[in-house]
């Protein structure tokens, strides 16, 4: 079987586990669900792996998120189970934090950051006629996709509600709750797990091979800007980017 359909077909067991898994809550399903999501706990927890707090500790913290959201999320909402965990264990790691050393006060830029992406959501529902996704908020306002995670979990740091709390008014039959707001399942985020293989291998290349692939398929630099900023030939880009793919591309499927 070609390798995007068995990730295709992975997906839809994944699905399949989570409906036995809600209607069950049975032990051995849920642990079959923690070891397929194991990888975003641990992704997750890297993020935070520069705060001064062990990476042990964190990867503890994360697990104790990815078994919260696994036994809370309802795959009948129509919510990606990424979307959702993303949000659980980013606010455990978050707690973490807030208990062990932050002051009992959310920033103010993270405050005033939540008051503009709620506002956004509101005008974006009305646009699309459906609650936006968390990667299609980022895209709307150009904050990046784990600050609108954090704005989204600080925001209520200390006035902490349900996802079926009510956040928007709605009409009498159809009230809006902050879980419509995690958005629609997400095909993007469903390919979560391939990112973060992709920047793993990243992080195992040499430094310049590193840099011209940063800059060519993040900046989006053509080879030869990417040249004129090295200050090197664009034959010379053009070599080290082909070199770089390479090896990525060996250390992803080995």
């Amino acid at each position: 079987m070609p390798r995007q359909q068995r990730k295709q077909a992975d997906r839809e067991a994944i699905r399949v586990l989570f409906q036995e898994h809600w209607k069950t809550k049975d032990r051995a399903i849920r642990e079959q669900l923690v070891l397929a999501h194991g990888s975003l706990a641990s992704y997750l927890a890297r993020k935070f792996s520069n705060r001064g707090e062990p990476l042990d500790d964190l990867g503890q913290v994360a697990q104790i998120g990815l078994l919260k959201a696994i036994g809370r999320y309802d795959p009948t909402r129509g919510i990606e189970f990424t979307t959702y965990a993303t949000v659980t264990i980013v606010g455990e790691i978050k707690r973490h934090f807030r208990d062990k050393y932050w002051s009992v006060r959310v920033p103010r830029r993270l405050r005033e950051l939540n008051n503009a992406l709620m506002k956004t959501v509101e005008v974006m529902a009305q646009r699309l006629g459906r609650s936006p996704t968390l990667p299609e908020i980022a895209a709307e306002t150009g904050v990046p996709f784990e600050e609108v995670v954090e704005a989204f979990e600080l925001g209520r740091a200390y006035n902490p509600a349900s996802l079926d709390a009510e956040v928007a008014e709605g009409d009498d039959e159809h009230p809006s709750s902050l879980m419509d707001y995690l958005g629609e399942v997400d095909p993007a985020l469903s390919r979560l797990e391939d990112r973060h293989t992709v920047q793993g291998a990243l992080a195992s290349l040499p430094d310049r091979h590193r840099e011209v692939l940063k800059m060519r398929y993040y900046d989006g630099l053509s080879q030869a800007e990417i040249a004129r900023r090295l200050g090197i030939s664009q034959m010379h880009v053009s070599r080290i980017q082909r070199d770089a793919l390479k090896k990525l591309r060996a250390m992803i499927e080995a």
